[in-house]
């Protein structure tokens, strides 16, 4: 009798055991949009990604240069297993790596990892845009991978939008016909749809709509701040992050709508299409490579009086901006000081004389703002200038003006990690731009320069995003790994709280109006620093304000 009570409990225990396993909630691997199902894919971090979820009809045919037009519906369900197609673009960036298998003009689709268990977690969420110089890109880039930041509790997505003639063409044609007498900024456009996306579906993935922080890198944060600025996407986010970048000049900004029409206008007459129909007639392909050959692979965004009522410096400067908290910085080698110095040794007389050239007789003082007497410092000062011309100070710009009128808090930050060395795979390349490779020729070893001083421009993605292991450039050392820790979790309590503050970390003083200026350094030991240049910063000003 006590064995069959003893095996009666047994069982009794065993199907309580599964019944509580029945129980506990599992990953969401279907959701309903209002477009229709999708199913994702579950990670084994237990983590669901959403990949490849159209956000807006394809821009093909009539569709070319015209706003995004909300996606059609699907019937049954739609697999989200593999990303969508990256947007039109050539290889310009050494750094870029893709996931996506294909390139088309068919390019707006968005992807989404979920930590969610169900859809009424209102979880926070992160939209990030992706940097390229508005040229190239594309959301399936493995640094910008949201599984990291989704295993911090955050909806995390990544977005695309098209790019370079595909995404910022105007012709007066193309205004005429715009019912907003506007055109070019379809890009930026894309983003907005994605956005509009993210308030009527996110619920779906457990997010909270009203909890939304948008970032980005270089032109993903140029992005970020068009965003702020245009009217186009008031309400749609709570918090936003820029990395390296804003559009104000000399930073990729918009220029008048008849000059990009008068540029978009001589574009059109090298093709040899005879209208605006014969133009969206060309094959994408053609199109890319005419705009390649005739100086027109850049992107030239515009005040079209719609996305962008007015210049975005303006809109800041009066508090029309986006009154949202707001986390920006750049890096601490943007760009080698051979962009002022060209092919010239770092040497004190050359130094000077590229001075001369840039600034004529304001020379002197840019010499007292960016001082050197040895070699060693011609490096670093000219490197500093050439940084700050680059994109560092749009970035401080952006961060000043918003301290001054954007009514929320403003936290800033310099990254400072150095690269560590290459793995022993890449013995045959050397760093190019940003965080890119040159490959040496095979058979070959490449000269390596000295390893360089400071942080070099996108160099930080990584480590923000968490995905370190992604980059198998470089030899990640338990520093990196320190770094990456540290800039994921001020991120992360920053898409939670609006605030980058928590835990053991050090303390990240916000910037308040009229007073000391404080940033965070973020590097192996990371900490709190008093501004010193913004003298630097201020002549400039002058300068670009001309």
């Amino acid at each position: 009798m006590k064995y069959n009570l003893t095996i009666f409990m047994f069982i009794c225990c065993s199907n309580l055991a599964v019944l509580g396993q029945s129980q506990q909630p599992v990953a969401l691997k279907r959701v309903t949009t209002a477009n229709g199902i999708l199913e994702g894919t579950a990670e084994s971090s237990g983590i669901t990604s959403f990949k490849g979820i159209p956000f807006a009809q394809p821009p093909l045919g009539e569709l070319r240069w015209k706003e995004p037009q909300p996606v059609q519906n699907w019937q049954g369900v739609r697999k989200a297993d593999h990303f969508g197609n990256r947007g039109m673009q050539k290889p310009v960036f050494g750094d870029m790596g893709f996931r996506a298998d294909s390139i088309s003009e068919d390019c707006l689709y968005l992807n989404v990892w979920t930590p969610a268990r169900s859809s009424k977690e209102k979880l926070p969420v992160l939209v990030y845009f992706y940097g390229g110089g508005l040229v190239a890109g594309d959301g399936s880039e493995p640094r910008y991978d949201g599984e990291s930041m989704a295993k911090k509790g955050i909806v995390t997505l990544t977005v695309n939008y098209r790019l370079g003639i595909f995404g910022f063409f105007s012709h007066p044609e193309l205004s005429r016909e715009s019912p907003h007498h506007a055109s070019g900024n379809y890009g930026y456009m894309d983003q907005t749809a994605a956005l509009k996306w993210v308030k009527k579906n996110i619920e779906a993935f457990g997010g909270d709509p009203s909890r939304v922080t948008i970032a980005g890198e270089s032109a993903g944060s140029i992005s970020v701040f068009a965003q702020m600025a245009s009217p186009l996407s008031k309400g749609l986010f709570a918090g936003a992050i820029g990395e390296s970048g804003a559009a104000i000049f000399p930073t990729i900004a918009p220029v008048p709508l008849a000059a990009g029409e008068a540029r978009g206008t001589a574009f059109a007459a090298k093709t040899g299409a005879a209208s605006l129909a014969d133009l969206r007639k060309l094959p994408a392909t053609k199109l890319l490579d005419i705009a390649y050959q005739n100086n027109m692979g850049g992107a030239t965004t515009t005040v079209d009086g719609y996305f962008f009522p007015e210049l975005p410096v303006k809109t800041f400067t009066e508090g029309r901006q986006a009154h949202v908290p707001i986390l920006v910085g750049w890096n601490s080698a943007e760009v080698s000081y051979q962009s002022i110095l060209k092919n010239a040794s770092p040497t004190l007389e050359n130094y000077t004389k590229a001075l001369k050239e840039l600034y004529g007789e304001k020379s002197s003082e840019v010499l007292k703002l960016y001082p050197a007497t040895t070699e060693a410092e011609v490096i670093c000062s000219a490197t500093a200038l050439s940084s700050d011309r680059f994109i560092a100070y749009s970035t401080w710009k952006w961060a000043d003006l918003h301290t001054k009128t954007g009514a929320k808090p403003v936290y800033r930050y310099l990254f400072s990690k150095s690269k560590p060395p290459m793995t022993e795979s890449m013995k045959n390349a050397v760093p190019g731009f940003a965080g890119g490779i040159m490959k040496g020729t095979t058979g070959t070893t490449a000269a390596k320069p000295a390893a360089p001083a400071g942080a070099p421009h996108a160099f930080e993605i990584e480590y923000a995003m968490g995905n370190l292991h992604y980059n198998k450039v470089y030899a990640w050392t338990a520093d990196d790994h320190k770094v990456s820790d540290t800039m994921l979790e001020y991120f992360a309590n920053f898409v939670k709280n609006g605030n980058p503050n928590g835990g053991k970390l050090p303390k990240w003083p916000e910037i308040r109006s009229n007073q000391q200026v404080n940033y965070i350094n973020l590097d192996v030991n990371t900490k709190a620093e008093v501004e010193t240049d913004r003298a630097r910063y201020l002549f400039l000003d002058k300068e670009y304000s001309k």
